[in-house]
């Protein structure tokens, strides 16, 4: 017997592109045009209004790369419209090419300047009216954007994401702009056909269903005279309905559909795009809500709301209607969607705080749960601080097929580090609505995000779940409220199993060490705010010095916005990463000057410390402070070294003699190796550059493994490896007695390499500062210390704790890239070797046995990398590095040494030693933050969590009089009262918990509303 399915689906498919598609539009009428172009940054509406338009044509160019131009069009509804739906249909000429890259894009406003809707590639229809009375006129202004399309995956159009090469020639050709008609029947005869054909050609070709689904459609296509598609529309739908009023079984799965457009801050556009594309995607949405009313759009990022509120005010105030009608949710409670791996601690606590305030305040909306659909994996410590923020559940991706280290359900708990649990479901990525979905628990439902990127659900999407509601063969949808998802899942499902860890979701591609600048830059804008909050705080309640409210909390909503997903990764185009540097160089400024406003201008007496461990130590100080030579050594570039001392969280002093603080020493042999001696460190440096040696001096034991060279830069490109075995030249550049220093100098012929290694008296680690001018492609850099530890495990620092994870190799003798924040640790026991890093995070650890018998565990900081794309030129230029190799370390003293690189001792004035604000008594028990309360009621807030993974009881001392105790939130709300005696506060933690107490100053008087 004859198959006569293929033929039949390919006449299906014929019939809806040459007959169906065409006959939408049955009526149309073409729209006057005039331009106005604007080569630079965009302007306001309203200037655009007294402009002076140009005529324009259609088929003209139009838009250099990133331009603006604005084009008004209008024309009359002809009489005969009367009663009909009327649309106005604009092609900028932008593809419908892949989702990954940004198109023509336009603002359509009216006439007055009133945003209406957006124009994307995937939506060229905008609606005029549902039923035109007949002779109105329309006028429309549109703000298009050309934004070019850029794919970062093959590198095609990188030279778009930099002004510098991105040219001037004109990207685009107006194609169209025409008032027309919709056909409604032929709209809806459309809809039908399309999702039935989707639905058939998702069925298997067994199944009996899509047999059934192939006769009913050619049955339509018979049923609509070709001459006369419109008006025999009606009749094929009678045809098809009996195939659409088929139910789903009711083992059938469920999608639970939330309107959605992913609209990352960075990426393949500059942050003005990103404003701009707000406005436009925002618009659209509202819009869809109103024509279908059980549309649910979930929105997170709270800056995106932001931006509309003080940028686009007519959006926001749709925004806050749709809101108020249950249309329109705002998802995730935090700031933007962070890269949870890479954000600090306090820096995530602040993505919620600054995210939910913002939602109750402005949108009278709260967020009961977290949103991070892009992310490429998660924290171990994200259970916890999102938990404590007020979120019950997360929502994220879920893996593409193949994805080794994907969670085996995807629906589950996840247990973080504290062993808090969060409920965790990973949506597909489908947008297909009639895929099957499959997974090894009973969970019979998903949440689907619907909608492109920067676009969101289309009409098209929205008609095909109207349809799909309950409809045999397919997956049910309907559109959810995301809490109510998850409130319908966990009773279906109250014991799901239990995942714990981190979480990988997707390859991570480099992303924990591309664009470095932006890296080391958020870190250090992270640094610079715990110091600002620390010492205004102390400022504040020692001196009554006026706390900047305001001014810390403007300056934590510009750091939190550049640690978006697609910037902190380092997967942007070069013009968000060169904005982000500038952007961190004008924080660190401002951070700066608020630090000094609170300490006192930095003369070199005193030393203030900003670390939760008290310190005694060598610090560097400017040329000209005073100090007297027999305290102080002076250094070849006429810095002075002096030792200091100061207390955890406060302020001590410099110039101490050594006392019983070993010299440090050193020597070069005949042979050209340079020998480093401080009493409790032995390190010895080859002709080469190299570390060749490490002796623990307290234990007698050798750091490295036999034959093995430390500080081993290596050139890593695809398969290929070279390892910098030969320096240009090694020198002895400071010999003690408070630091001894060898430098090396060496290059590839290409890039430079300019290393400082210094040991400092009392210091039990080597200090490696590398300065790199970088001028590879496709290259990665890394920093490898071969270690002879048997190291089962390797601990990495996350957020407010540290992970395990193995060390074993694997079969082709590589090992996956992870990320650490401050330091990671390896080790056998009692003995093991931390290392320390500034602002770098990818990392790997692998470990062999050598032919003696002998483990040897390589530790590797990936410093550099060169892709091709979105950025071509990521990575090239200077950069400074700062790691440091404490051998005989605990993880105690892993913590300390990570905290003391970043936290380098400040210069301050001659105050004489300060005693700290707070003080905990158990080394185990980290003090992350101080600062007052943000209710600005002068309370002293303090964040602090068990650091090493056991269950310590401390008290937390005050040091200024109080007159209660409360625990609260992340929020600092929802106070618990906690005992106190005598500003005491004892505290028992939990592994890794974190807490929040909030000190009532007794006394206190209200701080000034306004900040300083």
């Amino acid at each position: 017997m004859h198959d006569r399915s293929k033929s039949g689906e390919e006449r299906i498919a014929a019939f809806l592109s040459e007959r169906l598609r065409p006959a939408l539009y049955p009526q149309r009428l073409p729209m006057d045009i005039g331009a106005w172009h604007i080569p630079g940054e965009p302007v306001p509406v309203g200037v655009a209004l007294r402009a002076e338009y140009a005529p324009f044509t259609v088929g003209e160019p139009w838009g250099s790369p990133w331009s603006t131009s604005w084009f008004r069009v209008g024309a009359s509804v002809p009489e005969r419209w009367a009663g009909r739906r009327v649309e106005a249909l604009i092609d900028l000429g932008g593809d419908r090419g892949p989702t990954g890259g940004c198109q023509a894009e336009a603002l359509v406003h009216d006439e007055h300047g009133i945003p209406l809707h957006g124009l994307h590639a995937h939506t060229g229809a905008v609606p005029v009216t549902a039923s035109a009375r007949g002779g109105e006129p329309v006028r429309l202004l549109l703000e298009a954007a050309a934004n070019p399309f850029i794919d970062a995956a093959t590198g095609s159009g990188v030279r778009y994401g930099d002004p510098v090469t991105a040219g001037d020639a004109p990207l685009y050709r107006f194609r169209r702009a025409d008032l027309a008609v919709r056909d409604d029947d032929v709209w809806h005869l459309l809809h039908d056909m399309e999702t039935l054909d989707g639905l058939m050609r998702a069925l298997p070709a067994e199944l009996p269903r899509r047999h059934r689904i192939r006769i009913a459609l050619e049955q339509a296509v018979d049923a609509v005279d070709p001459c006369a598609v419109a008006r025999t529309a009606e009749a094929a739908r009678r045809v098809l309905a009996p195939a659409l009023a088929e139910r789903a079984h009711a083992s059938a799965h469920t999608f639970a559909g939330v309107g959605y457009a992913p609209l990352d801050p960075g990426g393949l556009r500059p942050l003005r795009e990103t404003v701009r594309g707000c406005a436009r995607t925002f618009s659209t949405l509202v819009t869809l809500a109103e024509e279908y009313p059980e549309l649910v759009v979930g929105a997170a990022s709270a800056q995106h709301y932001a931006w509309m509120r003080d940028q686009q005010p007519h959006v926001f105030e749709r925004l806050r209607k749709a809101v108020a009608d249950g249309n329109w949710i705002p998802v995730g409670g935090t700031w933007v969607e962070p890269d949870v791996e890479l954000a600090g601690g306090e820096a995530l606590v602040r993505q919620f705080v600054l995210g939910r305030r913002f939602f109750r305040d402005e949108l009278g909306a709260d967020s009961e749960g977290a949103w991070l659909p892009g992310a490429r994996g998660a924290s171990a410590a994200f259970p916890q601080i999102a938990a404590l923020a007020g979120a019950r559940w997360l929502l994220t991706r879920r893996p593409a097929a193949g994805h080794q280290a994907a969670p085996p359900h995807h629906t589950f708990r996840w247990e973080g580090i504290d062993r808090t649990t969060l409920f965790t479901h990973l949506a597909p990525d489908t947008t297909a609505l009639t895929d099957a979905v499959t997974d090894s628990g009973p969970v019979t439902r998903s949440l689907l995000p619907l909608g492109r990127a920067a676009e969101g659900p289309g009409r098209d999407t929205l008609e095909r779940a109207r349809r799909l509601a309950d409809l045999d063969g397919s997956p049910r949808v309907a559109m959810r409220h995301p809490a109510q998802f998850f409130r319908e899942v966990r009773e279906e499902y109250p014991l799901p199993p239990v995942r714990r860890g981190g979480l990988d979701l997707a390859p991570q591609h480099g992303t924990y060490s591309g664009q470095a600048r932006t890296k080391q830059g958020n870190r250090r804008s992270e640094v610079l705010l715990h110091e600002a909050e620390l010492w205004s705080a102390t400022a504040a309640v020692r001196h009554g010095v006026p706390y900047p409210y305001d001014e810390l909390d403007t300056l934590w909503r510009r750091v939190l916005l550049q640690q978006s997903l697609r910037i902190l990764s380092g997967s942007s185009i070069a013009w968000v990463h060169e904005d982000a540097e500038h952007e961190h160089r004008d924080l660190h400024r401002r951070l700066t000057r608020l630090v000094r406003r609170a300490v006192g201008e930095p003369d070199g007496a005193g030393v203030w410390n900003a670390a939760p461990h008290p310190r005694r130590e060598v610090v560097i100080l400017a040329a000209g402070t005073g100090q007297t030579s027999d305290t102080a050594q002076v250094l070849p570039d006429g810095r002075l070294a002096v030792l200091a001392d100061a207390p955890a969280l406060g302020a001590g002093s410099t110039g101490l003699p050594l006392d019983g603080t070993a010299r440090v020493t050193a020597h070069t042999t005949v042979d050209g190796q340079h020998i480093l001696d401080n009493g409790l460190l032995r390190v010895r440096v080859d002709a080469a550059g190299l570390v060749r040696s490490a002796v623990d001096l307290t234990t007698g034991r050798e750091t490295l493994a036999p034959d093995g060279a430390g500080n081993l830069l290596q050139l890593l490109r695809g398969e290929q490896g070279r390892d910098l075995l030969e320096a240009d030249q090694v020198e002895l550049h400071a010999g003690g007695p408070l630091l001894a220093t060898v430098r090396v100098r060496r290059g590839t012929g290409r890039s430079t390499f300019v290393q400082d290694l210094t040991l400092t008296a009392g210091s039990h680690a080597l200090t490696v500062d590398t300065e790199v001018d970088w001028r590879e492609r496709d290259t990665v850099l890394k920093l490898a210390w071969p270690l002879d530890v048997h190291a089962e495990l390797g601990h990495a620092d996350v957020q407010f704790g540290h992970v395990a994870r193995p060390t074993h190799e694997s079969a082709d003798g590589s090992s996956p890239e992870f990320a650490a924040h401050r330091w990671i640790h390896v080790g056998e026991h009692r003995w093991g070797v931390a290392l320390a890093t500034d602002s770098t995070y990818g990392h790997d650890v692998t470990r062999h046995t050598r032919d003696d018998g002998g483990t040897t565990t390589v530790v590797r900081h990936t410093l550099l990398h060169a892709p091709n794309g979105p950025d071509p030129h990521a990575d090239r230029g200077l950069h400074r590095f700062r790691h440091t190799l404490r051998p005989g370390a605990t993880l105690g003293d892993a913590i300390t040494e990570g905290y003391a690189v970043n936290l380098p001792l400040r210069p301050g004035p001659a105050t004489g030693p300060q005693r700290p604000l707070v003080h905990v008594d158990h080394p185990d028990v980290v003090v992350e933050t101080v600062k007052l309360a943000d209710d600005r009621s002068g309370d002293v807030v303090v964040r602090l969590y068990e650091a090493r993974g056991g269950r310590p009881h401390a008290v937390l001392s005050a040091d200024f009089a109080i007159e209660a105790v409360h625990e609260t939130d992340l929020l600092e709300e929802h106070p618990t009262p906690r005992p106190h005696l005598h500003g005491r506060v004892p505290l028992t933690l939990r592994p890794f918990q974190i807490r929040t107490l909030r000190l009532l100053r007794a006394g206190r008087r209200q701080e000034d509303s306004s900040g300083a």
